[in-house]
């Protein structure tokens, strides 16, 4: 009798849910070796790997493809409770290959996959019992078939063979299609074994991406076009070998970048009037301390790598090339400025070339996947050392060993040089041996106790031995002329921890070093001295839309004995400080010196005062004044071009025992002075190609300034202009 069509429809649930799995079925269907089963045909990941004459099929264009179905459906008791374990078969369509079965679940589901179109007979079977059939089941191409099933209990024949009368024909009642959809996912099949075309029927051959040509397309004119710019060698923006954008040969690339700074200062500092002087006439010790600073310097760097561009892979190994050629003019309103030679008059025009990098840097190890690595790099080589360079700063010649772990949250350097003396007037590198060895290893570590935070431990070590030597302007440098002139060595250990980051909404950035060491004899106090000194700094700074507003703190420590046993001064290796205004401060920004002492209170980029003749040249001084610094400032986004910098400093001297030993003047007191300044930062380009830095700074000196020097307040007033290819 017929059976009653269902009353619920919660198996509509089970029969489309197993239809998400079909996009994820292998395409691969089904051959006559393979045996009929209820597992899914093998895919793609089965094929095993055949030779360039026996290619696996490939979907090739205007070739003809089959398209197959699928069945799936619900197999449910006539009391609507599912059936499990039967098994679900196709049959009697004459196909050549055999039809995969399928066996209903504890939810009384199957599916069959890759079925080719036809008509069959749908034939169930409980093992060990009878089975059930429904003929004339029409499975289109590229269609699912979802099928819903009652059946009725079915006698066990206890491994009795099964007769025909024990077949019963599924009515229809009994058998509902439930819908019938395309089949998007895993359909398209092609044939087995179809021949490979030659590629020229079908493709333009290329010898690699890197070929490829820009379509020929024109929407707009040419004073608007963007898309698909065809690029040149004097174009830096697109597609250029000279900017690596595409590779000289293989995987390797070819960099050039060229730079062009022209800088200026005007300037006004302490000047001594010496023995002969603009005006002679004058009863004051100091005399017109006007300069005039103009400077061209031009950097070309080549750069050849193996790799990729790609922006986290590291190169297989580099090699960097960057000489250097500087031009600059002085003119000062005294004599003794450009030369201690009087007859050397007040303008001096010096021009120099230096080797600023020239290195080989070879891949030692990958780590793992996630371009961890450890590089090696022996030559000339840029470093700083810490986040602000406050220890060491340079273009030297070295070692470096350098790479990261755990995905970059850890970086770390070992690295040792040995110096080159730099020409005196462009700060460029000479190529004479300096005798001044410094090795280092420091260690980064991110979001080291909060996200955004990295912290830095380092070690430095410096060995100068100082040996006699005048720069290129007859200036005696080392030793430093003041006290006991003789030449001596000093060897200093630095322990430091340094951190750059933002914990929540506040921009923090802070270090602190401690050094120790020995130097063999100190020209102040006139013996060995110990060294012991502390140096530390801390910003912290806060974004507000398109301002930023920051507050900084600076102390190293001061000398309160220049002629006892330990020296308590704080001294670098080579600082390039850029912190609390850094070129728009007075007392960062130029190098003020002591009134005939030989020496200067602090040298450019440098905020320290120890009292050394020169930081490129001169040896470190652990007996000096030290300095308390308070800073706070603002910088503005006023556009995307345009960006103003304002900044204030107040400082003191830590100590002042040493320079009232060194001048031999009773009475200098703590208070430096205030530095103040303002600059703008224009980037007409939106981009590095050209900059333009220009600002003025001034030093209003307080008490402690006024008794080393005069009341008449410090200026300088800049600008710098650089061109990048």
């Amino acid at each position: 009798m017929p059976i009653e069509a269902p009353k619920s429809t919660w198996f509509l649930a089970m029969l489309l849910l197993p239809a998400m799995s079909l996009a994820q079925a292998p395409a691969t269907p089904p051959t006559g070796d393979a045996p009929a089963t209820g597992q899914t045909p093998p895919g793609p990941s089965s094929v095993q790997e055949v030779n360039r004459d026996q290619a696996p099929a490939t979907r090739i264009p205007q070739q003809k493809v089959i398209l197959y179905a699928a069945l799936q459906g619900v197999v449910l008791s006539t009391a609507g409770a599912p059936v499990p374990g039967l098994q679900v078969r196709l049959t009697g369509t004459g196909q050549s290959v055999s039809m995969p079965a399928a066996v209903t679940s504890a939810d009384g589901v199957f599916r069959i996959l890759h079925v080719p179109p036809g008509s069959y007979q749908l034939v169930l079977t409980r093992p060990g019992g009878g089975s059930l059939e429904r003929p004339q089941v029409e499975l289109k191409a590229g269609e699912v078939l979802s099928v819903e099933i009652r059946v009725p209990e079915i006698p066990s024949s206890y491994g009795r063979p099964i007769t025909q009368d024990q077949m019963d024909v599924l009515a229809d009642g009994s058998y509902k299609e439930l819908s019938r959809r395309p089949d998007a996912d895993g359909a398209v099949v092609v044939p087995k074994e179809v021949p490979l075309q030659p590629s020229s029927a079908n493709f333009q051959p290329q010898r690699d991406r890197w070929e490829a040509p820009m379509p020929d397309y024109h929407r707009y004119g040419p004073r608007d076009e963007s898309l698909f710019v065809y690029g040149h060698w004097y174009d830096p923006f697109n597609r250029n070998v000279l900017k690596a954008d595409k590779p000289i040969f293989g995987k390797t690339f070819f960099a050039f970048t060229g730079s062009s700074i022209t800088a200026v200062d005007g300037r006004r500092l302490p000047t001594p009037a010496g023995q002969a002087t603009q005006t002679p006439d004058s009863p004051y010790f100091f005399g017109k301390g006007g300069q005039f600073f103009l400077a061209e310097t031009v950097r070309m760097t080549f750069d050849l790598f193996h790799g990729d561009t790609a922006a986290f892979r590291p190169v297989d190994w580099r090699v960097r090339f960057t000489p250097a050629a500087n031009i600059n003019y002085l003119r000062a309103r005294e004599y003794q400025v450009v030369s201690p030679d009087v007859r050397d008059g007040t303008t001096r025009v010096d021009g120099h070339l230096g080797l600023q990098e020239g290195f080989v840097e070879v891949k030692v190890h990958d780590f793992g996947p996630n371009y961890d690595f450890a590089n090696i790099r022996f030559g000339i080589q840029q470093f700083v050392s810490d986040f602000r360079g406050f220890i060491f700063a340079d273009e030297q010649p070295g070692v470096r060993f350098f790479g990261n772990l755990k995905s970059n949250r850890i970086q770390y350097n070992v690295a040792g040089f040995d110096l080159l003396e730099k020409d005196t007037n462009s700060g460029l590198n000479s190529f004479h041996r300096r005798d001044r060895e410094v090795a280092l290893a420091n260690i980064y570590i991110q979001d080291f106790f909060a996200q955004g935070y990295t912290a830095q431990f380092s070690y430095h070590f410096v060995r100068d031995n100082g040996r006699l030597y005048y720069d290129n302007n007859g200036r005696i440098q080392r030793p430093a002329p003041v006290g006991n002139i003789a030449p001596h060595r000093i060897d200093a250990n630095y322990f430091g921890w340094t951190g750059d980051g933002h914990i929540g909404k506040y921009n923090i950035t802070h270090a602190f070093y401690q050094v120790l060491g020995d130097d063999t004899f100190n020209q102040l106090a006139a013996k060995r001295q110990d060294i012991n000194a502390q140096f530390a700094a801390a910003e912290v700074s806060k974004d507000h839309d398109f301002y930023r507003v920051r507050a900084s703190f600076l102390y190293s420590s001061g000398d309160d004995d220049p002629r006892g046993g330990t020296g308590h001064g704080f001294s670098s290796i080579v600082d390039g400080v850029a912190f609390a205004g850094g070129e728009f401060s007075f007392f960062n920004r130029e190098g003020i010196p002591l009134t005939r002492a030989g020496v200067a209170l602090t040298a450019p980029d440098s905020f320290l005062p120890d009292l050394r003749s020169s930081k490129d040249q001169g040896q470190s001084n652990f007996v000096n004044p030290g300095l308390y610094l308070y800073n706070a400032g603002v910088d503005v986004d006023l556009t995307q071009r345009l960006k103003i910098v304002g900044n204030v400093n107040f400082m003191q001297f830590a100590r002042t025992q040493s320079l009232i030993f060194l001048l031999q003047q009773n009475g200098i007191r703590r208070t430096v002075g205030v530095d103040s300044g303002i600059g703008v930062i224009y980037r007409p380009r939106l981009s590095e190609n050209i900059s333009i830095h220009a600002g003025a700074t001034d030093l209003i000196p307080l008490r402690g300034l006024r008794d080393i020097y005069t009341s008449q307040t410090l200026i300088s007033v800049f600008g710098a202009i650089k061109f990048q290819f």
